[in-house]
């Protein structure tokens, strides 16, 4: 494994830019705590406690309902307990959209109930119609602006299971952009399959928008075998279905980014960041999606306390990402200003399966950092794989102001299993995928703590 490890540095070193900045390194006694750290966070339990109390204790937490308050005093009294210098918070301001009641209904010779999700951001209202079924966006595109009037369209989309959870890509964009293209086409409701790789009755929810200057129609997704049971009567002949969603916009509502910080011993100014989402959606009780992110990075920061970092650990409780990345978005526009000071960052906001790659932002500036931080984490199954990742989605706002990044991937095979339904709960998780989780948060950001450089954080305007 050492042979491998050096041999992906020295290629590391031979691709760098001429134009590199000066090289950034990291202390040998730092290299050998982190592998001491290593060791010890694969033993210890704290992650899994604390998925545990917030799934337990609070339960599902969308942004703007009564438990999204709880879940912010949660967070506070939690990096208290977990021993951080510093715990505070920062407002996030936002729509906030309610859900009721939902139902899709067949018409007719072949009368049954299907089970259905009203997707976040959806109007509310009841329509019937005759149902048309797409294979895929493209399909819905293909159809003549107006052919579809008095319809509900239907995209049946497949989602394909994969590691990199890539395809979700093509589903979600059925979510967001399919509601507006049905409009587009006269239709006067909306449904999909769910952007979801399981086989069950258990719809996923998830976010959807509407193009300005659009009459909003109701839009939904039905569960897997419901789609597919739609897809078979549709095949019979025409059917009509009965859609009624009881949700909407329901006023605005300001919530917190909750932020613990483990002072920095030698450089306090200088920052690594790292976090997860604190809310969840209605269904589950936000386990994978994103307890196991807040908890692999509040462990992460307080096991690495005792070592006393140079630079100040920053974790953040981010607030509603769920419907449209509310809580990072207000993060980047208060610390714009800072972005040179954020040295590194990382998230957590794919599950808690097994980490296997490793990327950055800086993989071309500081190849020889990064084949130091890799290797500590090859003994935990992870592979140096430049140019694979990106970002998790509530540091993606800084990051576009010029922050550093690293990308920690998680296998995704069975994250969409779970993904925004019913299923998204405690038992899901393999306590010893988190700890090994944990372990590589942990060390990877106790190195970036202990660089002596950076890793190319400089402020640029935003994309």
């Amino acid at each position: 494994m050492r042979t491998t490890v050096l041999a992906a540095a020295l290629a590391l070193l031979v691709a760098a830019p001429l134009h590199a900045a000066q090289p950034t390194r990291i202390p040998d006694a730092a290299l050998k705590q982190a592998a001491t750290l290593r060791d010890a966070v694969l033993k210890d339990d704290t992650a899994w406690k604390v998925t545990e109390s917030l799934t337990t204790e609070v339960g599902p937490r969308p942004g703007g309902s009564e438990a999204d308050a709880r879940a912010v005093e949660w967070a506070k009294a939690k990096f208290k307990a977990l021993g951080y210098d510093k715990v505070w918070t920062e407002p996030v301001t936002f729509p906030k959209w309610v859900r009721h009641s939902e139902s899709v209904q067949v018409l007719g010779a072949h009368a049954q109930p299907l089970r259905v999700a009203a997707l976040g951001g959806s109007v509310g209202g009841t329509v019937e119609g005759e149902v048309v079924r797409f294979p895929d966006l493209a399909a819905l595109e293909a159809a003549p602006d107006g052919s579809l009037a008095g319809k509900i369209v239907f995209v049946d989309y497949h989602m394909q299971a994969r590691r990199d959870g890539s395809d979700y890509g093509n589903s979600g964009r059925v979510r967001w952009g399919g509601p507006s293209l049905a409009i587009h086409k006269g239709a006067v409701g909306f449904l999909m399959r769910s952007a979801g790789t399981d086989t069950s009755r258990a719809p996923h929810t998830g976010g959807t928008r509407y193009e300005d200057g659009l009459k909003p129609i109701p839009a939904a997704a039905l569960s897997t075998i419901d789609a597919e049971q739609l897809a078979r009567l549709v095949a019979l002949g025409p059917i009509r279905v009965k859609l009624a969603l009881d949700c909407g916009w329901d006023g605005e509502y300001t919530s917190q980014n909750v932020i613990g910080e483990i002072t920095g011993s030698k450089r306090p100014q200088e920052v690594v960041l790292i976090g997860g989402h604190l809310d969840s959606w209605d269904y589950g009780t936000g386990a994978i999606d994103d307890a196991a992110g807040v908890a692999i990075t509040m462990a992460a920061g307080a096991l690495i306390k005792p070592l006393k970092p140079a630079r100040s650990i920053r974790v953040v409780a981010f607030a509603n990402e769920e419907q449209g990345l509310w809580g990072g978005r207000a993060y980047a526009d208060k610390h714009a200003g800072d972005v040179a000071n954020h040295v590194m960052s990382v998230e957590s906001d794919f599950g808690a399966g097994h980490i296997y790659g490793f990327d950055s932002s800086a993989r071309d500036l500081q190849p020889a950092a990064l084949a130091q931080i890799q290797q500590v984490l090859a003994p935990l199954g992870i592979e140096w794989m430049p140019g694979k990742g990106e970002p998790e989605s509530d540091i993606g706002p800084l990051t576009q102001r010029g922050m550093a990044w690293a990308w920690l991937g998680h296998d995704g095979t069975h994250y969409f299993d779970l993904h925004h339904n019913a299923e998204d709960t405690l038992d899901k998780i393999d306590p010893k995928d988190l700890a090994q989780n944990t372990a590589a948060y942990a060390v990877f950001t106790w190195l970036a703590a202990q660089a002596e450089g950076g890793f190319g954080s400089a402020p640029k305007a935003a994309e």
